[in-house]
């Protein structure tokens, strides 16, 4: 190790250590849904501009090597709240109206934070299950976020394209009138309720594949709702609601340590932006809420420097899976795409074991603690547990993240050295520069969304120091790399 890493790290440290020794700071996730790794330009990779998150970034830590826990949403959300491989829970996928996924006597970030005295709350997209079997949302909704740790939370119970279209706070269902109860099934409709399927001219947006249920503002859903009317919200809307409850929620627990995780639903579809931003990216709806996700981006950072908040607080901004175009409706993300690449010049995108899958925006910002910097070394949203834990002078640990508190600060010092990355249940294996993907059934490209999800009959094996868009399988001619590798795979995934 060079001189200029080592004080490059003893000084991140001794700051920690002063910091830990005054008033803990403040933490902040902010998540974004689908969110590629070109689609922000402080990557250098796409044609989108994203002025307010190249502005933490340049300023902080932008990490070339990132990784989300999983391809997709569900599982990446677990194992970030838990410290966890998603793969090591079955239940741990893609929620449809299904139970709570974290067991509520789990470890998670949020008890963690609550442990250390810390007010916890949550914003935004949940996507992890309520309850435990069939939701009732006319009464109190639990166990859910409050049951796992968040002192608060406001959330919607999935995604923008399911339904219920409604907020929940603290598990209740946010102005919900008792004349009108809220009915919700993903087995069979209400009373021949509208559905995109039989009254397609109802519809704003003609979906694609799947979302063909409920009508809620002109688009049609996965699942059927009836009742409700008051509660639903205004999707058009829900950027500004979101990030009114999130300013909120900093003024009112500003003079405490608060860890708040703001889970956006942008640029994940149905993509509805304000009008304000309809337009302004050129590229159509999944163009404009990314515009659109990086103002709000911008607002909370002002309200930050409003509070004099930011030199007590850690943000960190990422992704839950890799990019996706076509997801369920024909809103032009294919037609107007462009020059832009949102995977970069990596292979995949969401629901893929190509390195696009789990590749992500990943940034952290401290001002006066954090310096400005590029890291390339690899690291993964599962290790923030045993990081953020570290950093706040916690002894809290899980088994399957790393403490890479040094590295989130500086950029430099120890990095990860394997990671097991996972899409659909399946499952690969990155060591250093190298990837390992085991032979899966199914098909090589997705038929709905033209993703190349990584199947093949064999294994494949890739050098991304020379090959970052994974074009040569090295498995042939590269027999000892791979058997170590496959060793390895076996070891993780065994043990």
């Amino acid at each position: 190790m060079n001189k200029k890493i080592i004080i490059s790290l003893f000084a991140a440290l001794l700051l920690l250590s002063c910091q830990s020794e005054t008033k803990k700071p403040n933490i902040i996730i902010i998540y974004a849904d689908d969110l590629g790794f070109g689609d922000v330009s402080a990557y250098n990779q796409g044609t989108l501009n994203t002025p307010n998150i190249d502005r933490i970034a340049n300023e902080g830590i932008r990490f070339n090597n990132g990784h989300s826990s999983s391809a997709t949403c569900s599982p990446s959300r677990y194992a970030l709240l838990t410290g966890t491989y998603p793969w090591r829970n079955k239940n741990a996928k893609i929620s449809t109206g299904a139970s709570l996924i974290i067991d509520t006597s789990q470890q998670t970030l949020p008890k963690m934070f609550k442990k250390n005295n810390y007010a916890t709350a949550i914003i935004g997209k949940w996507h992890l299950g309520l309850g435990s079997g069939k939701i009732d949302y006319n009464t109190k909704i639990v166990p859910g976020p409050n049951e796992v740790g968040f002192d608060y939370s406001y959330i919607m119970p999935d995604t923008q394209d399911r339904v219920p279209t409604v907020y929940i706070e603290n598990g209740l269902v946010k102005n919900l009138e008792k004349e009108d109860p809220l009915y919700v099934s993903f087995k069979t409709n209400f009373d021949n309720q509208p559905t995109g399927k039989s009254n397609p001219e109802l519809l704003t947006t003609k979906w694609h594949h799947g979302h063909f249920n409920t009508i809620v503002n002109g688009i049609s859903r996965i699942g059927f709702m009836k009742g409700g009317k008051k509660a639903h919200w205004s999707d058009i809307d829900m950027a500004d609601h979101f990030l009114d409850i999130t300013k909120s929620y900093i003024n009112k627990n500003k003079n405490k340590p608060f860890f708040l995780f703001y889970s956006m639903q942008q640029p994940h579809v149905p993509r509805t932006p304000h009008p304000r931003f309809v337009g302004k990216s050129g590229m159509g709806p999944r163009g404009d809420v990314i515009v659109e996700l990086d103002w709000c981006i911008g607002e909370l950072y002002k309200t930050l420097e409003e509070k004099n908040l930011l030199e007590n607080t850690l943000i960190i901004i990422s992704s839950d899976n890799g990019p996706v175009l076509n997801d369920g409706y024909y809103d032009d993300a294919v037609e107007k795409l462009g020059d832009h690449t949102p995977s970069g010049i990596f292979r995949g995108g969401k629901y893929s074991l190509f390195e696009a899958g789990t590749r992500v925006p990943f940034i952290t910002h401290w001002k006066g603690t954090v310096k400005p910097n590029v890291s390339n070394k690899l690291i993964s949203q599962i290790d923030l547990f045993n990081s953020l834990s570290s950093i706040i002078g916690s002894d809290q640990k899980t088994h399957d993240g790393e403490n890479l508190s040094s590295l989130l600060l500086s950029g430099n010092g120890k990095e990860r050295e394997k990671l097991i990355l996972e899409a659909f249940g399946k499952t690969a294996l990155k060591m250093k520069n190298w990837v390992l993907i085991p032979p899966y059934k199914g098909s090589a490209v997705s038929r709905y969304t033209n993703v190349e999800l990584g199947n093949s009959k064999d294994y494949q094996l890739y050098n991304l120091n020379d090959d970052p868009s994974q074009k040569t399988n090295l498995k042939e001619t590269e027999k000892e790399k791979f058997n170590e590798l496959l060793e390895t795979y076996n070891e993780i995934i065994n043990n």
